[in-house]
């Protein structure tokens, strides 16, 4: 079984644009996903990147225009400037490594707490929210943290995420990484991502 390595931001808009396709390809072919959400503040400053609202006027509109052109392209709802962004990613963090732990769909699930943030503008560090994102994809966000792991532990792992990432030469997510070390950034890249799989299988 080809094991992918999913390392995401759980507030990025292009993470979520990339999560209903990623989803049809794990479903197509023998794939394990390992999702691990990491701190991007850290990954960012280990790697020279930057905050959106630290970029140039330049580059802020250029990824304006950008997720308009993926909007339309892939015909997915997406709110440009959400009411909370960035967003406090603690809760979902937590909810996305605890599901993992369980055996859990997670590549579901963040896409649904995509989907709460850059579909429905709704603030993703509500539990309320969390909890209503984990219940469309299937799943019972309040049995999976009760049963999980305590917040210092979650949040342990998310460390390891984020040191295992920058280790692995991650900069950005979304970032899909295969065992022998290849680094595909991006949900456009989500095509070498199939062409890779397809390969191995």
């Amino acid at each position: 079984m080809t094991v992918i390595d999913y390392f995401i931001f759980i507030d990025s808009p292009f993470t979520y644009l990339g999560s209903h396709r990623f989803i049809e390809l794990v479903a197509r072919y023998d794939v394990e996903v390992r999702t691990k959400p990491t701190r991007y503040r850290d990954i960012f400053a280990a790697t020279g990147g930057q905050m959106p609202e630290d970029r140039s006027p330049q580059r802020r509109a250029y990824r304006r225009m950008e997720l308009q052109r993926w909007r339309e392209a892939l015909d997915i709802p997406i709110v440009l400037a959400p009411t909370v962004f960035p967003a406090e990613e603690i809760l979902g963090n937590r909810l996305v490594i605890a599901a993992a732990l369980a055996k859990l769909d997670t590549v579901r699930l963040t896409l649904e707490i995509g989907r709460s943030l850059w579909e429905q503008d709704k603030n993703i560090d509500d539990w309320a929210v969390l909890r209503e994102a984990a219940q469309r994809a299937g799943l019972d966000a309040d049995k999976i943290r009760n049963e999980g792991p305590s917040d210092d532990a979650l949040d342990q792992i998310v460390t390891r995420n984020t040191t295992e990432a920058i280790a692995r030469g991650v900069f950005g997510a979304p970032s899909y990484v295969f065992e022998d070390g290849d680094v595909m950034w991006g949900q456009d890249r989500l095509q070498f991502v199939e062409m890779k799989l397809a390969s191995l299988a």
